[in-house]
């Protein structure tokens, strides 16, 4: 039985049974070869690390001290040093790009700034390949040698099977040759296998054709199996490793010194080659366990990835019709970035175009946004001369007496301002005052110019004395039902009716509000009735003419915006979450308790506009 690891080709059946263990493999350096039988080009490139987040100068600083001895300068090494070095460089690069898109700049002909930093570090990576083929070259060249020693060695020992008649001699000679060939370490991958066999087979001839003297023999196998028994210690101790990779690295090393130590007894070389074989199996399947999950690990990132890059792709460019809209929606894109700088790397092999994807769609949108606003921009130019000029005309009927043909052009100027788009903020607030001053000025006068209101104030008076004392009975109605249903007739009678004596409004309108308020807490009405009822009774108490009336709708519909782009951001929120976690779970619930309460004012705001648009179509008639 002959003590060998191999891997690479399959073997015959006749190999002995250590022959077929297979050995999982890691991307070794280019100065730092494991065994004859392991070859970089057969190692996976999954050992590197997430690279550490240095800044640049720190990043090139570190390749600098590499590059001083790149023969020890491992492939992780300078690929996270790679990584680490370009993701600062990347994110300066977008950092000019908004600059100089917020400057006014168009995005497609951002060019950035030649990098100095970026110039030497390629510069440095350029010595360090060099280096790195130069010893590679060297090291292929050694191997080369090697191989040709080691070939001459086993026909040196081959002259020895051929000549059994000095055994004490030949004996002497053949440690030498095997010193020989354990001083000889690598050579070319392709010759591995076949050569160890073949030193192996003479070897084993060599004690078994020569019948060596006992005393030489069993000293010999006695300290091989105290080196094999170390061998199979460490391989054990090395299961409580806790750094799988440093584990691996130095099973391989027990493996080399494995296969250089000479056979033991023949009634031991399966139980010590089992026993080595077993520790080695438990190294190897933590060590694949170890990438199996790097690689899901990574996998679960693109997937991530990938939904955020769906999510920037079916953005519904077409429903962004406002400002408000674009802002709600820059800051989910925005969110959405901050996502993606919280998740890892993908696989390698996709992970650079999964970025450039993603990059892409984000281009994409603020270059959309940029255009948007340079439109919005020129329509607020046309709208703020729009309403100027409505502003003139407004000025022009202001003293007119003609109360129902210049209330017909005053009420259709207000239609059309509300027709035309907004204007810049800063001439938002003073036009809208300059045209209502204008349209309030003529309300006024047609106001105190009615005498016939004073009669319908009275009237009024008295309808309202009426309803006060009329739910004033109610208080003591025993039938619930019956009782909601006169109140919510009464506060519409007194919603319909219309002003009273100035100087009586606030002590009636005191009476009307005590008495509700009583009957809907007695009879458990909804608090969006109460609230509802409450805004009808403010409304009613406006001043007449309609101005009051049109700030408080434009009031109310700035809000109603508001709070609908709320519900929007909520909505869109709710995707990202998941109710994994109890944490999770909860949170979900606060924002659904969240959606619901703003669906309920949306509604409430919808109502109060109504009864605007109403009081405000009563004016107007």
């Amino acid at each position: 039985m002959t003590d060998t690891l191999v891997t690479g080709a399959p073997l015959e059946e006749k190999q002995p049974e250590e022959a077929k263990l297979a050995i999982a493999t890691e991307q070794p350096s280019a100065a730092e070869p494991l065994c004859e039988s392991i070859n970089e080009e057969d190692v996976a490139p999954q050992a590197a690390e997430t690279p550490t987040k240095l800044t640049k100068e720190e990043a090139l600083e570190q390749l600098k001290q590499l590059a001083e001895h790149a023969e020890e300068a491992s492939r992780t090494q300078i690929e996270s040093l790679k990584q680490a070095f370009y993701r600062q460089l990347n994110a300066q690069i977008e950092a000019e790009k908004r600059s100089f898109v917020e400057a006014g700049g168009n995005a497609e002909t951002f060019v950035p700034q030649a990098d100095a930093a970026e110039e030497e570090f390629k510069s440095i990576l350029s010595v360090i390949k060099e280096k790195r083929s130069i010893l590679a070259a060297e090291q292929e060249k050694e191997k080369q040698m090697n191989y040709q020693i080691k070939l001459s060695i086993i026909e040196e020992l081959k002259e020895l099977i051929e000549s059994p008649e000095d055994a004490n001699k030949n004996f002497t000679e053949f440690k030498k040759l095997q010193q020989q060939w354990n001083e000889v370490k690598f050579i070319p991958q392709e010759h591995a296998n076949e050569l160890w066999k073949s030193y192996m087979l003479y070897v084993e001839k060599f004690y078994d054709l020569l019948k060596l003297n006992n005393e030489f023999r069993e000293y010999d196998f006695k300290k091989n199996l105290e080196i094999k028994t170390h061998l199979c210690e460490a391989a054990e101790r090395l299961a409580d490793e806790p750094d799988v990779i440093s584990a691996f690295h130095q099973l391989q090393k027990l493996h080399q010194e494995f296969r250089d130590t000479g056979p033991v007894a023949k009634e031991l070389r399966e139980s010590i080659w089992a026993r080595f074989k077993a520790a080695s199996t438990v190294i190897n399947r933590k060590h694949q366990q170890h990438y199996d999950n790097v690689k899901e690990a990574e996998q679960h990132n693109l997937d991530q990835k990938t939904v955020i890059c769906e999510i920037m792709e079916a953005i519904p460019y077409e429903e962004l019709q406002s400002f408000a809209d674009w802002d709600n929606k820059t800051a989910e894109v925005t969110a959405l970035q901050a996502k993606w700088r919280t998740i890892g790397y993908a696989p390698q092999k996709v992970n650079g175009r999964i970025f450039e994807r993603f990059r892409a769609a984000c281009d994409d949108f603020f270059r959309r946004k940029n255009e948007y606003y340079k439109a919005a921009k020129a329509a607020m130019s046309a709208n703020l001369e729009k309403k100027r000029a409505l502003c003139e005309k407004a000025e022009s009927l202001k003293e007119s007496t003609d109360w129902k043909s210049t209330t017909e052009a005053l009420v259709k100027l207000q239609k059309e301002w509300k027709e035309v788009g907004p204007v810049a903020r800063k001439y938002s607030e003073g036009l809208w005052k300059r045209f209502i001053t204008a349209c309030d000025y003529f309300f006024d006068q047609k106001a105190k110019a009615t005498s016939s209101q004073m009669n319908e104030e009275q009237a009024n008076l008295v309808k309202k004395r009426d309803i006060i004392a009329r739910l004033e009975a109610l208080s003591g109605e025993a039938d619930t039902e019956k009782a909601g249903k006169e109140v919510r007739a009464l506060i519409k009678e007194w919603n319909a009716t219309g002003h009273v004596p100035i100087k009586e409004k606030d002590r009636l309108y005191k009476q009307y509000r005590h008495w509700v308020d009583q009957l809907f807490d007695r009879l458990n009405l909804s608090a969006s009735q109460k609230k509802l009822s409450n805004y009808r009774s403010t409304v009613s108490n406006m001043s007449e003419g309609g101005s009051s009336l049109h700030r408080e709708r434009e009031k109310l519909v700035r809000t109603l915006e508001t709070m609908q782009g709320e519900l929007k951001t909520y909505e869109n929120n709710l995707g990202f979450l998941s109710a994994s976690s109890k944490k999770g779970n909860s949170l979900l619930n606060e924002i659904n308790r969240k959606v619901e309460k703003l669906k309920a004012d949306i509604e409430l705001m919808k109502e109060k506009i109504k009864v605007l648009d109403e009081n405000i179509q009563g004016n107007n008639a």
